[in-house]
């Protein structure tokens, strides 16, 4: 059973978008250091909270989480013979379970305003496995948002101090008040060069026009215009903002599986 100050510690790394790797011990013959269950945190400093026994194992577990942590892989299992493959005087055997929690694994999604239609989007994407940042500089529509641990209401002085909010590898949508407001976004996201899975804005035929002669007017790369995904979401149904919000999960999907 984890226990409060273990949950904390996540929490905290989590809200720190610190990665880190938690060790467990899932399996056992004979005798080890400590009991099946056991759990430790492990971020590139070194032990962060818990402990799977200490000494020789502890110090191979924290080597196979940096490991893991500058890895691509999610998860990890491995056996060990405490005696044979660590040089332990304990004799006994386990079985070790990693998972790696960094954001660049996860499906980040960026959302630049809480309007309508992202105030039913936010309700749709927590159901999925996925982490939603949605940032806006208004705290009356922040507030209206799901309370939901896989959404963070990001409250800025300007949408584009929400920049830093993105991970890389992200999907990032513009759904902001309107054209004048969406237009910084995205000249300070090219600026920066961040790598973004998939970059949408919300509106129409027209407004995709206007945005893209203006940004062509303005000097910015043919192919990071040619880049963003407007207007944004698959046509299922009306303009409504439930079902416009349905239409955009759809589309975000078939992006995510390469479709």
């Amino acid at each position: 059973m984890l226990d409060r100050s273990f949950i904390r510690q996540i929490e905290s790394l989590q809200h720190e978008g610190i990665p880190f790797c938690i060790a467990t011990i899932v399996d056992a013959r004979g005798s080890i250091p400590q009991i099946v269950g056991a759990r430790a945190i492990f971020t590139r400093k070194g032990l962060a909270h818990g402990t799977v026994g200490g000494g020789t194992l502890e110090s191979m577990c924290q080597k196979k989480a940096l490991d893991l942590l500058e890895g691509a892989a999610s998860t990890h299992f491995q056996r060990y013979n405490l005696q044979k493959d660590l040089g332990m005087t304990c004799g006994g055997e386990l079985a070790l379970f990693f998972e790696v929690h960094r954001r660049e694994l996860t499906w980040n999604i960026v959302i630049f305003g809480a309007g309508h239609v992202a105030q039913t989007l936010c309700r749709f994407l927590v159901e999925l496995d996925c982490h939603v940042v949605c940032v806006d500089t208004r705290a009356e529509w922040l507030e209206r948002l799901p309370r939901n641990d896989k959404l963070e209401a990001c409250r800025v002085g300007d949408y584009c101090d929400g920049i830093d909010r993105i991970v890389p590898g992200a999907d990032v949508i513009l759904m902001t008040m309107g054209h004048g407001s969406d237009m910084p976004i995205l000249k300070a996201i090219e600026n920066r060069k961040i790598p973004i899975a998939h970059l949408g804005v919300i509106g129409s035929d027209a407004k995709s026009g206007i945005v893209r002669r203006q940004l062509a007017a303005d000097g910015l790369p043919h192919e990071f215009i040619d880049s963003i995904v407007c207007p944004l979401g698959d046509k299922v149904g009306n303009n409504t903002p439930a079902e416009v919000a349905v239409g955009i999960v759809s589309q975000l999907l078939r992006l995510r599986n390469g479709k």
